[in-house]
């Protein structure tokens, strides 16, 4: 298992400082930077980030706060986790991704997602109902894009293109993408069409009731004659010194920024006993370094996936108490897994 992948998740969640005071949507974004560069530091794979067009989140543009990234690392891949392409436009979106690639000396990659949030689709003027047109379309002339040649293209949702060649370049060729999916099988099967890797996001539950999506994907890519890529998977967590400290620094902040959402998409609010059940089994991977390393193996060995990435962050928990997650998930949890897996 050593070519497995870590990396850390973000959308630049507003933490807060040692006063418990919210910083601002400033100081979030460069405490995501910092966060990277000691990410970096420590060895571990890849930073993704999440965009998001909501108070609570920092990260808006993924790719601009990757660019400031590059040019303060020397290793670690540079990864959208997701950029949504239904409301951006696909030509804009290759362009960004290919600048932060040459920033980066190649270590860009984007993560195209259909978006679990709909803020984007009024902010830029997109309607709901062309929700799953708009990606369809959008992801079609992508892939086309990914060839680096001049691209004929037409849609009903998009202005056509005759032979037009986009610019720049990457270096390589080709820029690496993937498709975030969040449980959908027609997603899954769209990812195999496109030969393009899967990002499962398993966030809540037992990780196995995934098995069949990755079952599903490399069925489809043998079917239509496409390459199956190792998948990934990204689910939330936090580390602490100890278990109780995880939790108790964890849940509070959590446990608001689930209600705020759960409120939208007509959930009860959560209790802690639910949260306890999903750190013990579901897909909350809380804890000390040994906990969440023990977990995190048993996830990745029972799925079979070739990438674990943690989403270090949800709502404000302190900034002090994130720098001190990164560094155990970079220093202790990444190597006892690898040790666990061997």
């Amino acid at each position: 298992m050593s070519d497995l992948l870590f990396g850390l998740d973000t959308f630049g969640d507003v933490p807060q400082d040692d006063a418990g005071r919210l910083v601002s949507h400033a100081a979030a974004i460069r405490q995501v930077v910092d966060e990277a560069v000691l990410a970096d530091q420590l060895g571990v794979d890849v930073i993704a980030l999440g965009e998001h067009h909501r108070p609570e989140y920092s990260v808006s543009t993924p790719e601009t706060v990757l660019a400031g990234i590059a040019t303060r690392t020397s290793r670690i891949r540079l990864a959208s986790g997701v950029t949504v392409l239904s409301s951006d436009d696909p030509v804009r979106v290759f362009q960004r991704f290919a600048t932060v690639d040459a920033l980066s000396n190649g270590r860009a990659e984007v993560i195209l997602g259909r978006g679990s949030f709909t803020e984007s689709f009024p902010l830029f003027g997109y309607d709901l109902r062309d929700y799953d047109t708009l990606f369809e379309e959008k992801i079609d002339l992508f892939v086309k894009l990914l060839d680096e040649k001049p691209v004929t293209w037409n849609g009903t949702l998009r202005a056509p293109l005759e032979n037009a060649d986009v610019f720049p370049k990457t270096e390589s060729g080709r820029l690496d993408t993937w498709v975030g999916v969040g449980g959908s099988p027609q997603s899954v099967v769209r990812t195999a069409q496109y030969g393009l890797p899967l990002m499962l996001a398993i966030i809540g539950g037992a990780p196995e009731r995934f098995a069949p999506y990755i079952d599903l994907y490399r069925r489809a890519a043998e079917q239509l004659g496409t390459t199956a890529h190792p998948v990934g998977m990204h689910s939330p967590g936090f580390i602490a010194d100890t278990d109780e400290e995880a939790k108790e620094i964890y849940w509070p902040h959590y446990r608001i920024m689930r209600d705020r959402i759960g409120k939208l998409r007509g959930w009860p609010p959560i209790r802690r006993q639910e949260f306890d059940s999903e750190v013990e089994n579901g897909s909350l991977y809380i804890g000390s370094p040994e906990t969440v390393a023990r977990r995190m193996a048993r996830a990745i060995r029972s799925l079979g996936v070739g990438r674990f990435d943690l989403i270090y962050s949800a709502g404000a928990q302190p900034a002090s108490a994130r720098m001190r997650a990164v560094e155990l998930y970079g220093s202790k949890v990444i190597p006892m897994v690898r040790d666990l897996l061997a």
